[in-house]
């Protein structure tokens, strides 16, 4: 508990000292916000049974083979996401971050590998996010036939969650008329389109290279696909890791925290700030 409590110390002062915020977030943010976290088949079965009682797993379904075997059941599990991820609530951590980066000349970046825009839902301006994966909110052709993306805001998916299946019309590339498929990047994935990822990734190098005092947290980012955590650690020595299970971290690189996203902001600010820390709500 000493150490916990000496590495949030150390982490408020390097907030303090920081002049820009570099956000980095894996699934585990999300959870606090009720997003369901896949870690492996486990966690994608409790939230999707269908797949569970016909054992497909999470490779198979977030697959480009998945489109092309059985469209209704791919956009069945994808429409499914994109209806929770347009309605989800960001939790209160979201808001903390923010106002930590409006006292920092710089402000915040934010990588994330999650696809459910979040942090644009959370207030986080669109060209201070770069997601690395993609975004469920944006299509592209499932050939493709073009490097054409655009907005998801067309597609309102009707799902029988019973069967995980699209119950209405599928959605079509506007180029071609063929099946169109989310713009993000899945398993064994030859035909996702980067470029608007590779896009945002530009404005955030040259983000980086203007601050001086960097900080970066990062929030629950596993090692089964560890994308995010590699990339924290380049962006070292003052990484704050907070991880409810994988909190381990090089001390050459940074700090880890044990605990979820939310209840380890919430800390966090008030150690920074004791007389007004945030209350969890």
């Amino acid at each position: 508990m000493k150490e916990q409590q000496q590495a949030i110390a150390q982490a408020a002062d390097w907030l303090r000292e920081a002049d820009g915020l570099l956000v980095t977030a894996g699934a585990g943010i999300g959870v606090d916000s009720g997003l369901p976290d896949f870690r492996g088949n486990e966690g994608m079965w409790r939230a999707y049974p269908a797949l569970a009682a016909a054992r497909i797993g999470f490779e198979s379904i977030a697959s480009p083979a998945s489109f092309a075997e059985d469209a209704a059941l791919a956009w069945g599990f994808y429409g499914h996401r994109l209806k929770l991820y347009r309605e989800v609530v960001p939790h209160a951590g979201f808001a903390i971050l923010k106002r930590w980066a409006q006292r920092m000349p710089h402000g915040a970046f934010v990588r994330t590998s999650n696809v459910d825009g979040q942090f644009q839902r959370a207030g986080f301006p669109e060209e201070r996010v770069t997601e690395c994966h993609g975004s469920l909110h944006y299509m592209q052709c499932a050939l493709p036939c073009s490097s054409r993306i655009w907005p998801a805001t067309g597609f309102e998916p009707q799902v029988d969650e019973a069967t995980c299946r699209q119950l209405g019309p599928l959605p079509r590339c506007p180029e071609c008329d063929g099946l169109a498929r989310p713009n993000v990047l899945m398993f064994y994935d030859a035909a996702w389109l980067s470029r608007r990822t590779d896009q945002q990734e530009a404005r955030l190098q040259q983000w980086i290279a203007s601050v001086g005092r960097l900080v970066t947290v990062e929030l629950g980012a596993g090692t089964a696909l560890p994308t995010i955590r590699r990339f924290s650690e380049r962006h070292g020595p003052r990484v704050i890791r907070i991880n409810l299970r994988e909190p381990q971290i090089n001390p050459a690189h940074g700090i880890g925290i044990q605990g979820g996203a939310l209840e380890s902001l919430v800390a966090l600010d008030q150690a920074l700030d004791p007389a007004g820390g945030t209350q969890a709500h």
